[in-house]
């Protein structure tokens, strides 16, 4: 694991959401997709955000960290020869590849990279 990538809010309103992050908080827009039911913020000047997730869009959305890696594809494969279970095969993102996975407590974590 090389940094924190992101960390990823579910939120039932996102109206609500951006208006506590943005407005109340005043962290800054990073990006925002609407579309995919999404909207990140910056924290000072770290490259890790908080991204916001709707439910609407992600009912199964849990509070998550990601990590970055070299390379999701052979992380997955070590990190599944520990006996790691994943909750999905790699997936492909915006900036690279994703995978998640849930620790022994149930917390949800990932890995990502940016290899596009």
């Amino acid at each position: 694991m090389k940094t924190y990538d992101n960390f990823f809010l579910p939120v039932e309103d996102m109206a609500q959401a951006k208006a506590f992050y943005g407005e109340v908080l005043g962290l800054k827009t990073k990006f925002e997709f609407p579309d995919s039911g999404m909207a990140a913020y910056r924290v000072g000047q770290e490259e890790p955000a908080i991204i916001l997730k709707d439910r609407k869009k992600f009912p199964d959305a849990k509070p998550t960290i990601w990590f970055e890696v070299e390379d999701v594809r052979t992380v997955y494969r070590q990190l599944r020869e520990k006996g790691l279970v994943f909750l999905s095969e790699p997936f492909r993102i915006r900036t690279g590849w994703a995978a998640e996975f849930e620790d022994p407590f149930g917390n949800r974590l990932g890995i990502t990279d940016y290899l596009t």
